[in-house]
């Protein structure tokens, strides 16, 4: 193989992982009007399933939401720099460990029946990560 195709798997697994953090941005962005028998919008900082019970205003939801959309996306890209060689490999796996963490929680806690994908997605991650070793350097 080129040195051309040995790069291809690593620019793809890296557009994965930020893809993967910037459709969480999707729940700071101006939901879409909704149509006539059309689904609820999945992505509501101002709705909890389980904070919402327990009396906490959705200002305070989505200020708690926030704070976990920022090592979501921040660690993904971190992540996704170090798989180009953008930024030290060491930082892989605390940078993919830390943002899936941060990603499995903000989706269980603003849970929606779409948002499933983005949790198998984080145990995937969490997997190949934690028990298969994946670095950097086994992407190509």
């Amino acid at each position: 193989m080129g040195a051309r195709e040995d790069v291809v798997p690593s620019i793809i697994a890296a557009l994965l992982l930020v893809g993967h953090g910037l459709v969480h941005a999707s729940f700071v962005s101006p939901a879409p009007a909704p149509t006539a028998g059309g689904p609820r919008w999945p992505f509501d900082l101002g709705r909890s399933w389980l904070l919402g019970p327990l009396g906490l205003a959705p200002e305070v939801t989505r200020a708690l939401g926030i704070a976990l959309l920022l090592p979501v996306v921040a660690g993904y890209l971190v992540a996704a720099l170090t798989i180009v060689g953008l930024a030290p490999g060491a930082w892989f796996a605390p940078a993919v460990v830390g943002a899936t963490v941060a990603s499995a929680i903000m989706l269980a806690l603003f849970f929606h029946p779409w948002l499933v994908a983005g949790l198998v997605i984080d145990a995937v991650l969490l997997w190949a990560t934690l028990a298969r070793g994946w670095t950097p350097g086994a992407v190509g």
